[in-house]
C-alpha cells in the first residue's frame, strides 16, 4: 500500500507512497515520492515510550493519554504543514470520539480550536474535563455541515464502531477542500487488538470477554461485539483506495520509520501493525505554494 525506500542515513529522507487508483490489495503502481517531516520524529525511542504507556491505559488513563494527546499534535502539526504550508495556528480541528477530552489542552497549546465529538456522555464528562466546544454526536452521522473544518483528526476510535468507514467519509465530508484527514485505529489482530481483554483476542472476541468477566468479576470496558470490533489492517488499505481523498501516507503509527514497509505486506500487517494511520488531503483547495 505505501511505497517505503530503503533506510536512508538521513530519517527526514523517509517518504510514503500516495496509492494509486488501481492499486491491488498490496501492490502499489510507482507514484511520485514525498518526503513527510513526521518521519524524522518516528524513532525507536519514540516508539518504546509510547509502547510503555499502553498499560497504564485503564489505571493512569490521564498519562497514556497526556502522550498519545502530545504525538497527535506533533503528528497533525507536521503533515499539515507538509500538506498546506501553515501550522496548526488558527485552525479548526474536530476529533471524531474525542471522548473526556485529554487531547484538548495539547491542540489549545498549539493555537488550533479544538472540537471533540462523542457520543456516549458519560465518555464525555469520564475525566471531569469540560471541553466548552464538545458536541454529542454519532461519527456515522457527524452532526456538521459538509467543508466545515480544516482538519478532522480520529484516533483509537474506529475498532469501537460498528461500520468504522462510513465514519471514515464521513470525516472527508465535513473536512474543508484542501483540508487533512488523519484516521488512526488499533488493528484488531495486533497485539493491541483485545485491549484489556488481550491477548485472548487472538483465541476470539467472545472468548476474551467471558475470560476478562471470569477473571476480574466484570465485563471489560470493550464489550466484543458492543464497543469494540474486529478491523483489519487490510479495510483501511482497501479504504485509502476507495476514498475521493487524496491519500499521501498509510503506515504503522507506533512504529519506527524504518519498520513502516511492513504495511506493504498482506497477512504480516495484519499481526505486527498495532496501529494503522492514514493521512489524506481533500481535493479542491487553494494552490500550494511552491
Amino acid at each position: 500500500m505505501v511505497r517505503i525506500p530503503p533506510a536512508a542515513a538521513d530519517p527526514a529522507s523517509a517518504t510514503a507512497g500516495v496509492p494509486g487508483p488501481r492499486a491491488a490489495d498490496g501492490v502499489v503502481p510507482r507514484q511520485p515520492r514525498k518526503r513527510f517531516r513526521f518521519a524524522r520524529r518516528a524513532t525507536l525511542g519514540r516508539s518504546v515510550r509510547l509502547l510503555r504507556s499502553f498499560r497504564f491505559e485503564q489505571t493512569d488513563p490521564a498519562r497514556f493519554y497526556g502522550g498519545i494527546a502530545s504525538d497527535s499534535v506533533h503528528l497533525l502539526g507536521d503533515f499539515h504543514a507538509d500538506l498546506t504550508g501553515r501550522d496548526l495556528a488558527g485552525t479548526t480541528v474536530l476529533d471524531v470520539g474525542g471522548g473526556p477530552g485529554y487531547f484538548a489542552d495539547e491542540f489549545a497549546r498549539a493555537g488550533a480550536r479544538y472540537i471533540p465529538v462523542e457520543p456516549d456522555p458519560s465518555e464525555m464528562h469520564a475525566a471531569g474535563i469540560a471541553v466548552p466546544a464538545a458536541v454529542r454526536g454519532s461519527g456515522m452521522a457527524l452532526p456538521f455541515r459538509d467543508d466545515a473544518v480544516d482538519i478532522c483528526f480520529s484516533s483509537n476510535v474506529a475498532e469501537h464502531i460498528p461500520d468504522p468507514w462510513r465514519m471514515a467519509d464521513e470525516m472527508v465530508r465535513v473536512t474543508k477542500p484542501g483540508g487533512v484527514i488523519v484516521l488512526s485505529y488499533t488493528v484488531w489482530l495486533g497485539p493491541f487488538g483485545g485491549h484489556e481483554t488481550g491477548p485472548w483476542h487472538y483465541l476470539g472476541g467472545e472468548y476474551a470477554a467471558r475470560r476478562y468477566r471470569r477473571k476480574n468479576g466484570q465485563e471489560p470496558k470493550n464489550r466484543f461485539g458492543v464497543s469494540l470490533f474486529a478491523v483489519p489492517a487490510r479495510d483501511g488499505v482497501r479504504w485509502s483506495e476507495r476514498t475521493p481523498a487524496t491519500v499521501h501516507a498509510v503506515f504503522p503509527r507506533y512504529h519506527p520509520r524504518w519498520a513502516w514497509w511492513l504495511v506493504r505486506i498482506p497477512g504480516l500487517r495484519e499481526l505486527l501493525v498495532s496501529n494503522l494511520v492514514v493521512v489524506a488531503e481533500k481535493p479542491g483547495g487553494p494552490p500550494r505554494r511552491g
